[in-house]
């Protein structure tokens, strides 16, 4: 297993070279969205309305950030569970999403879709949102204000730690 510190402007030259298991410190600018943001984000996409962030070469991490507190950029900000967002993963990926961020398992459909476009699965730690927060340099909301905590924000990571959980290949930490 490796270590890499990765800006996300670079992130699509590296999912091929990471495996597995690697650690990954991610800078740059990454989007939330959970449930809620999705299932609109699809509405988006269905009507052709055009979607609030460039989906291709962009990172997706699963985080609801509870309210933030006066002089932090963030409230707490840990992963959600991944497996909720499957059903809209593979489009989003064929659609040029580099990678998603979030914590647990991830069905096949995503698993091969990862494959099928050569991205990566990066896992947060789960229980440690307020650690986490620390890496998060800025927030913004960028839509969906009125889905609250699920709104999509854009936000700027420095040096933000990360596990591989699915490879390029399809290598699994979940896989026995």
């Amino acid at each position: 297993m490796k270590e890499y510190k990765i800006n996300t402007k670079d992130l699509k030259d590296f999912c091929e070279v990471l495996k597995v298991g690697d650690k990954v410190y991610l800078s740059g600018t990454v989007f939330t969205a959970r449930d809620a943001a999705h299932k609109r984000i699809f509405e988006y996409l269905e009507s052709n309305r055009p979607l609030p962030f460039e989906i291709e070469n962009s990172v997706i991490y699963y985080a609801g950030p509870t309210p933030t507190p006066q002089n932090l950029p963030i409230g707490s900000c840990g992963p959600t569970t991944s497996k909720r967002m499957d059903f809209y993963t593979p489009k989003l990926l064929d659609l040029g999403l580099l990678a998603t961020i979030g914590k647990g398992e991830r069905n096949a459909d995503v698993t091969k879709a990862i494959i099928r476009n050569r991205s990566v699965y990066l896992c947060a730690i789960g229980g440690a949102g307020a650690l986490a927060a620390k890496c998060i340099k800025n927030c913004e909301v960028i839509a969906f204000d009125d889905l609250g905590c699920e709104s999509i924000k854009k936000l700027e990571l420095e040096d933000f730690p990360l596990i591989v959980g699915i490879d390029s290949l399809g290598n699994s930490i979940y896989k026995k």
